[in-house]
């Protein structure tokens, strides 16, 4: 970035990269903390307050995920193409801190405690501050590290390890302090509590204002991506072979800053005839970009067509993830969860094993795994973006074969017992059984998540990457809505011969059943991964001179 940054009008203020990267993981575990201080036991306060039943409680719970997950893509735009990310980050943060404030209203306020409207329009403008925070903090923070000096460049693949461990401090935090709180004092002061931290951390972000390099915003860069289309499409009956290239990358960008350029590659052809010079463009004197693009541009759409595959392959993690903060958490509610004679574990506090796991398995990961697995592939990172996220997605289909197990096993020991029909009765198996989902959700997130995030900073268009960031983050948000559309489907299914499979008598109920088809919808999904990775072209920069072509592999 250094190379550029004249160029691009960012700022680099002495004392960058960890520096100014640590400072902002700080505030991105507050947020954290206040976003699972709120979601973390939202199904408990939407079935046991509200009065909602249990299917409509987890399709609540996955929709507003499913939107506070969307926005970013709409947030990062803004910040990418009008405002920067400092101000996007700073708007979406007090509006975050108004929809916490009408949160912790509504729900100590009597008149308004049972009013679902109020507490869903805090909720959801909690969403939107969600959207423009989300995307930005944490492209942000990686623009601090300059990719010119080796030493920052190589730090940066790190520094997406540790940010999201910061990120699983915040929320196991919240997890074991907020989710207490709210079963045993009151759901007025666990809300509050994230309203204060993000309050602070808002200030926090303000004090370190100057110490942040800032990329100024550049337009919209989907005019760019809808140059090339509308190009390749005019030329459509033009010869590739006969045609002269264009091989311009600096200047040619429409007030866009000068970037390196991308080596060539073979992957859609079909886009390469709008880098095409034919007869209409030597003839005239300025070059029309919805005619005639560069090669830079071209391999620009190019990367952003290649994670489109990877993008739809990782939907079915994020609906398996869903169930984390939703059935897992009424499972935990009907099993045995004290310690000792006089404390009892909340159920959704279970979540927090989730968090542990990570916490423990992102230093082994960077600090052992990663080292080891250098030394036999010879890879910088041991292994590959992909390999890693393959390697979680794998993971997460094994999660829902043994959540499906133990639920088979709590459902037996419940008629067993006689307690079928006793839907608010305690089942006599411990909790403890539960422990394995809940470290294989951590285990897979280690590999999917932080690959994800890693991959769609690393291949996006450079001055795309807060769209790459949300694009990510839309994973799971699009998950969150099919884990709801799955839900609807096999009630609406199930209904027809029984009670339904998720009713609201758990002990009835066959949510095993629901799990072996999240597992099974997993291993179709893993075998489509597989496919789309290797056929996987990663982004490389032309270093041997302008008009080589690369090829290149997963």
């Amino acid at each position: 970035m250094a190379a550029h940054s004249h160029a691009t009008g960012s700022q680099k203020p002495s004392g960058g990269g960890w520096r100014s990267a640590i400072f902002i993981i700080f505030v991105e575990m507050a947020e954290r903390f206040a976003y699972y201080g709120v979601s973390g036991n939202l199904i408990t306060y939407l079935t046991n307050v509200l009065g909602e039943a249990t299917a409509t409680a987890a399709k609540n719970v996955n929709i507003w995920h499913g939107v506070s997950a969307i926005f970013p893509v709409f947030g990062a735009f803004i910040a990418d193409s009008y405002l920067g990310r400092f101000k996007t980050i700073l708007l979406s943060s007090i509006t975050y801190l108004i929809g916490l404030v009408l949160l912790t209203i509504s729900v100590k306020t009597a008149s308004l405690r049972r009013s679902p409207p109020f507490f869903f329009t805090a909720l959801y403008i909690l969403a939107v501050g969600e959207g423009g925070h989300k995307p930005c903090v944490q492209t942000f923070a990686a623009d601090q590290f300059d990719e010119e000096v080796p030493a920052e460049k190589k730090a940066k693949s790190s520094f997406f390890n540790w940010w999201y461990l910061g990120i699983v401090v915040g929320a196991t935090t919240a997890i074991l302090v907020v989710i207490y709180v709210q079963d045993h004092v009151g759901w007025a002061v666990g809300f509050g509590m994230p309203t204060g931290v993000t309050a602070v951390a808002l200030v926090l972000f303000l004090i370190g204002s100057r110490t942040y390099r800032r990329e100024a915003p550049v337009g919209s860069p989907f005019t760019r991506v809808a140059q090339v289309l509308v190009a390749a499409a005019r030329k459509r009956r033009v010869r590739e072979s006969h045609g002269i290239f264009c091989e311009e990358t600096g200047g040619d960008s429409g007030g866009l800053p000068t970037l390196r350029s991308l080596a060539r590659t073979n992957q859609f052809r079909f886009l390469n005839k709008a880098m095409i010079m034919d007869e209409t463009d030597m003839s005239t004197k300025t070059r029309n970009p919805w005619r005639l693009c560069s090669a830079n541009q071209v391999e620009e759409v190019k990367l952003l067509l290649r994670l489109v595959p990877v993008w739809l392959s990782c939907l079915m993690f994020a609906v398996v993830i869903a169930q984390l903060s939703t059935f897992f958490t009424k499972q935990s509610s009907t099993m045995i969860r004290k310690i000792g004679p006089h404390f009892e574990i909340p159920a959704a506090s279970f979540q927090v094993f989730t968090g542990l796991t990570i916490l423990v398995a992102v230093p082994m990961y960077d600090c052992v795994l990663v080292p080891t697995a250098r030394s036999i592939t010879g890879h910088p990172a041991g292994i590959t973006m992909l390999q890693r996220m393959g390697t979680g997605i794998f993971l997460s289909a094994i999660t829902m074969v043994v959540s499906a197990l133990v639920e088979a096993k709590r459902v037996k020991a419940a008629r067993d017992h006689g307690l079928t029909e006793a839907p608010k009765s305690i089942v006599p198996v411990t909790a403890w059984w539960l422990l394995p989902q809940y470290i294989l959700c951590g285990l897979s997130d280690v590999f999917t998540v932080v690959g994800m995030q890693e991959l769609f900073y690393d291949q996006m268009p450079e001055q795309m990457r807060s769209i790459g960031a949300a694009a990510h983050i839309s994973i799971l948000g699009v998950g969150s809505f099919m884990s709801s559309g799955i839900i609807s489907g096999v009630q609406a299914i199930s209904s027809r011969f029984s009670d339904g499979w998720l009713g609201d008598n758990l002990n009835r109920a066959h949510l095993d059943y629901f799990y072996w088809i999240l597992a099974g919808l997993s291993g179709v999904n893993l075998c489509v991964y597989v496919l789309v990775a290797k056929g996987f072209v990663y982004k490389k920069m032309d270093c041997d001179g302008p008009g080589k072509v690369v090829d290149g592999g997963a």
